[in-house]
């Protein structure tokens, strides 16, 4: 070897490998293979398959995705056929068999057929009926000059209407929950409270003058509805009950004098004017039936009028009280 001459340095000599290895390229492992013959065998490109989509939008391997074209079979057709059939039938079988007796919802309507003028002139009459004439309801005119149906409430103030009854029943459950919110006794809770004790209220007297109307074989077309009507006007003296104790006691109730005495004059004057009001219900004169005038002897009427009494006075008494009490 051959030395370097004085100031020269060395020449530098790299190693030269002598395997040259390959780094291999990281790639992700391929998807599976669904089936043998997804990947040609002339070294093309590996495409992966979708697996086919569940119908009815099930994930696959679900159970229940097996069936999510049930509803596009023709028995979904069949099935759907036969439940509309099925409730036609049976809404048939309630209008001719349930209701008939009793009332159908859509004769409801002509009771809320009222104006501005009939319900202020009705509100009068329940709370003033002293010297209200006549008391009888009105019928229209047939074509051959014989008497119709009764007449609506915005055409006769006799007749019974659901509005004045609803919304005084809305405005008894509202004003019962401001005077607890004022004396600082308001709960949510008693808002169900009330409007369930006034619900009961209201359907043991319904059920008890049908039950009266039955063992005295009164019987009137319109006679569930009109009784339901007249049964909510108490709600008018009640509200009034309320509102003038609670001003004039200062708060403590219907306990003092001016709650006690506007509870007896607003019980009088709706017990006057149910006893005037229900007289063509439950004691009907002689419409023409010959069997009907046989059997309404003075006897079935004086146990009809006996009844009516007890309903307007002693029941209507009980009831006012337990809705007026604080």
């Amino acid at each position: 070897m051959q030395r370097p001459a004085y100031g020269q340095s060395p020449p530098l000599h790299h190693p030269v490998p002598q395997h040259v290895s390959t780094v291999p390229q990281l790639r992700s492992p391929p998807p599976p293979v669904s089936q043998p013959h997804s990947q040609g065998y002339d070294g093309s490109p590996y495409q992966q398959q979708q697996p086919p989509q569940q119908q009815g939008g099930a994930p696959g391997g679900n159970v229940f995705g097996q069936y999510g074209n049930f509803m596009n079979e023709p028995t979904a057709q069949f099935a759907s056929q036969f439940g509309q059939t099925a409730f036609k039938h049976g809404q048939e079988y309630l209008e001719q068999n349930v209701m008939k007796g009793w009332f159908k919802f859509w004769e409801i309507k002509p009771y809320f057929n009222v104006t501005n003028s009939y319900v202020i002139n009705k509100l009068f009459l329940v709370l003033f009926p002293w010297r209200h004439k006549p008391w009888s309801r009105k019928q229209a005119m047939g074509p051959n000059g014989q008497e119709g149906l009764y007449l609506p409430p915005r055409d006769d103030i006799n007749s019974p209407d659901m509005y004045i009854p609803v919304m005084s029943l809305v405005t008894y459950i509202f004003l019962e929950t401001l005077i607890a919110g004022l004396r600082g006794e308001f709960q949510p809770e008693l808002f169900g409270y009330i409007a369930s004790t006034a619900m009961v209220i209201q359907t043991v007297e319904i059920l008890g003058l049908k039950l009266g109307c039955y063992l005295l074989s009164i019987s009137n077309e319109s006679q569930l509805l009109d009784l339901v009507a007249y049964s909510g006007y108490k709600f008018v003296g009640v509200i009034a009950t309320i509102s003038i104790a609670e001003i004039a006691s200062g708060g403590k109730g219907t306990g003092g004098w001016a709650g006690w005495s506007v509870f007896i004059y607003t019980f009088l004057a709706n017990s006057l004017f149910l006893m005037r009001s229900l007289k063509y219900v439950l004691l009907p004169e002689n419409n023409g039936d010959n069997r009907s005038m046989q059997i309404d002897t003075r006897a079935k009427r004086n146990q009809r009028t006996q009844f009516l009494f007890f309903y307007s006075y002693l029941v209507q008494f009980l009831f006012m009280w337990i809705l007026s009490r604080p």
